[in-house]
């Protein structure tokens, strides 16, 4: 009885060493490429999503400006009010959509978010966007998902690697106040 068993096992140890047993599928990955392929992909992935949200904007007749990282913004009404800067606190109504359409998360049912500018913790096109407008603006901004919640998606509403559309209207912009928080 131990015979038997003493084969099976040397057969499996010897089997697992075999490259017979590699799947054909694997990808063969070389450690000193590996980096550099990554950056490729990364890259090709953000032209690609590029060039779906500079589509989106135009099905949608949005004549967007984008900056230098990649958000693009409409300001639809322009508000009269103080211009948002580092250091003050930025109250504000949202909407915010994925490409589909699907709704997120909108201030109508969560109330108006606010901010300290510069120092907030919200996605990093919105901090860039909201920077751009003053107090009674409303504005559009679209975040590539690197700029929004990336590859990770924010476990609740948004999935990876998310473009979001944000629908912003600057209620109020004010100094901080160390009382308020």
């Amino acid at each position: 009885m131990r015979l038997p068993v003493l084969i099976l096992a040397i057969l499996f140890l010897a089997s697992c060493g075999s490259d017979k047993n590699k799947q054909k599928d694997q990808p063969d990955i070389n450690p000193d490429n590996y980096m550099d392929e990554m950056e490729d992909a990364n890259q090709y992935y953000t032209v690609s999503e590029s060039d779906q949200i500079d589509d989106y904007a135009e099905r949608m007749g949005w004549d967007m400006i984008k900056t230098g990282t990649g958000l693009r913004y409409l300001i639809y009404e322009n508000g009269t009010g103080r211009m948002v800067e580092n250091k003050l606190v930025v109250r504000f109504e949202f909407k915010v959509n994925l490409l589909n359409g699907a709704v997120c998360y909108d201030s109508d049912k969560q109330g108006p978010k606010e901010v300290w500018s510069g120092h907030a913790v919200v996605e990093s096109g919105i901090e860039e966007g909201l920077q751009l407008l003053r107090e009674g603006d409303h504005a559009k901004f679209i975040l590539p998902s690197h700029l929004a919640f990336g590859w990770l998606g924010d476990s609740e509403q948004i999935p990876t690697r998310a473009v979001l559309i944000y629908d912003v209207h600057v209620l109020e912009v004010r100094d901080y106040s160390p009382e308020i928080y």
